[in-house]
């Protein structure tokens, strides 16, 4: 698979279509040096700040956001549909108990430009530092968000990560 450096902007659609379905996965580093993987389903390409962003959603209860707490920097990383175990398994076991790499076969590779990892099994991958972070308020959330995404009371953090690299493999793009 050839990886070639992308516009953030050029394969938004299939981006998202990926998101959907099986997810994206995202990977970061804490102190210690290890990896962690996570599913996501929630994140958004776009500009803010006359910077090109992904904003990513993660809970205070899951061991990434120790990781981004710890180094303010990710990668998000899209895979094919034929992964979607490998997605479903990063999003339903904790890091902090199992390295989720090994669990599901995935390869970690060193990124360009920032400390966590790429997966190699990706398509398209965006590599990020934290340039600002907020807490989802429950004041501000319709009550049926509310009941329906927050029962346990475990409100996400958002995270904007200026994209500092992109690339993929844009055959395997186009054929989304």
């Amino acid at each position: 698979m050839t990886k070639a450096d992308l516009d953030p902007f050029a394969y938004l659609s299939e981006f998202y279509k990926l998101l959907s379905s099986p997810g994206a996965l995202l990977v970061t580093q804490g102190w210690e040096d290890r990896p962690n993987v996570m599913a996501i389903g929630w994140a958004h390409i776009g500009i803010v700040w006359s910077k090109p962003v992904c904003i990513v959603y993660v809970r205070p209860s899951r061991h990434s956001y120790t990781c981004l707490e710890q180094q303010r920097q990710f990668t998000v990383n899209t895979v094919t549909r034929d992964m979607a175990e490998m997605v479903e398994l990063c999003g339903t076991v904790s890091g902090r108990e199992r390295d989720k790499f090994t669990a599901a076969k995935l390869s970690a590779v060193p990124s360009k430009k920032v400390k966590p990892p790429v997966i190699e099994q990706g398509i398209l991958h965006y590599e990020c530092r934290v340039v600002h972070y907020s807490e989802v308020q429950p004041a501000n959330l319709h009550r049926e968000i509310i009941v329906s995404r927050y029962a346990e009371g475990d409100f996400h953090r958002v995270y904007y990560g200026e994209i500092a690299a992109c690339y993929g493999d844009g055959e395997a793009l186009q054929r989304i």
